[in-house]
């Protein structure tokens, strides 16, 4: 991995650490008292809002509070779309694993 910020290795800000602005920014939003997600989780728990308010609120709050599953590829490992139960691959690991050893 090449270095960040330097010739020397490790130098520079870590990877996905907030920059100045960005920190002033989140401190801006806490320091108001409400982010929009608390605001959009406020609307979805008020139960005198009519229900489609409160459903649209909570479709727009959802991936905040839970992200999306990533997606899987079903193929087995010698290429095929069938995927192959877990005994016969663990079996499959096993042997390779005893034949490389005896070897």
């Amino acid at each position: 991995m090449a270095p960040r910020g330097g010739k020397r290795p490790g130098a520079g800000r870590k990877k996905g650490s907030p920059n100045k602005a960005t920190i002033a920014r989140q401190e801006a939003i806490a320091a108001s008292g409400l982010t929009p997600l608390d605001y959009m989780l406020a609307v979805m728990r008020n139960e005198d809002n009519p229900q489609d308010v409160r459903l649209d609120a909570a479709n727009k709050a959802a991936p905040y509070v839970h992200p999306k599953l990533a997606n899987v590829d079903h193929k087995s490992s010698d290429g095929s779309m069938t995927p192959k139960p877990d005994h016969i691959v663990l079996e499959a690991a096993h042997d390779d694993g005893a034949n490389s050893a005896s070897a």
